[in-house]
């Protein structure tokens, strides 16, 4: 199989400094052999036909504006490999931040997160963590928010004590609950800066609150996100499921692996086969394959998944 690359700029981007992202390739494609000669790659091997379809899939995001690196090079073969195509995922665009970077989907699982979102008034997104559920849940609510779709965003996490005791912590209520909220505000602040983000919470436009604060009302016209719901008891999830009101989106975020809750079920647990039957209801499982941090993240995930299978 033989591909031309149109320019040497191209070409140089495709195969790396030092030619450092053509030998990930190789390594990827183990039973392949692949020259390079001019503005042509030619691939021979078993393996051929998947490989030259990488790169043909590379040239598409270096037209269309991307960079490539070691990162989404090894995401792109994975997807490759899946026969799923790496520019149709790495091209969608949700939200420009405001420090002018655009959030994309890096992963085949996130893509299918994000079209689940699009497509249903629930959506549970259950994975690791550094996959993503959070972050991309509160870029879609923003995306939701500014296409004027809702008319406000509400953010929320059960305050569970993790090893602390929250009496014992200064402040009032809010200053109490305020660290488990954190995470929250840092995807907010990082999407919208932080006068952005400070502007629109204080116009009530964005509510940041613990999930004791659903209790009771309507949620109308709103696009609410619940994060670390594994730390819910099934009566808690049921409360804030039953709050959505007329023209919501809900996405409910978790981790099954990282339950704090003791000595009581949790409401993430099981939840799939309450609300099998129900419609307009998305559930996405998250894998260490689309852990986007660090690559030691996905390396611990790992490392954890095979320690809990050996103790079983």
């Amino acid at each position: 199989m033989k591909i031309e690359v149109p320019g040497n700029h191209l070409m140089i981007d495709l195969v790396g400094q030092g030619d450092e992202l053509l030998h990930q390739v190789e390594e990827a494609f183990s039973d392949v052999h692949i020259l390079v000669r001019g503005n042509v790659i030619t691939i021979e091997g078993s393996q051929a036909e998947q490989a030259g379809r990488l790169f043909k899939e590379l040239l598409l995001l270096l037209e269309r504006g991307h960079g490539l690196d070691a990162a989404n090079v090894n995401r792109s073969i994975e997807m490759v490999k899946d026969d799923v195509s790496p520019s149709e995922v790495l091209s969608t665009e949700i939200l420009r931040s405001a420090r002018g970077r655009l959030v994309r989907p890096k992963t085949h699982g996130q893509k299918r997160y994000t079209d689940a979102i699009a497509a249903n008034i629930v959506t549970i997104g259950i994975g690791p963590a550094g996959t993503g559920k959070s972050y991309l849940a509160v870029a879609l609510a923003l995306q939701s928010l500014q296409a004027k779709e809702v008319n406000r965003i509400i953010l929320t996490r059960p305050a569970v004590e993790a090893g602390e005791r929250l009496g014992f912590l200064p402040g009032d209520l809010m200053a109490k609950v305020d660290p488990y909220l954190r995470p929250l505000y840092d995807a907010l602040y990082d999407l919208l800066g932080v006068d952005g983000a400070s502007r629109l919470m204080e116009r009530g436009v964005v509510e940041v609150a613990p999930l004791a604060f659903m209790r009771g009302r309507t949620l109308s016209s709103s696009f609410i996100i619940l994060d670390e719901a594994q730390n819910t008891t099934p009566e808690q999830m049921k409360m804030f499921l039953t709050r959505i009101g007329f023209h919501s989106k809900v996405v409910v975020t978790g981790d099954v692996t990282q339950i704090d809750v003791a000595a009581v079920r949790s409401g993430l647990v099981g939840l799939e086969e309450v609300l099998r039957d129900v419609d307009d209801v998305a559930f996405v499982r998250l894998s260490r394959r689309d852990v986007v941090r660090h690559r030691i993240v996905a390396d611990i995930v790992s490392a954890y998944e095979r320690s809990a299978g050996s103790s079983v």
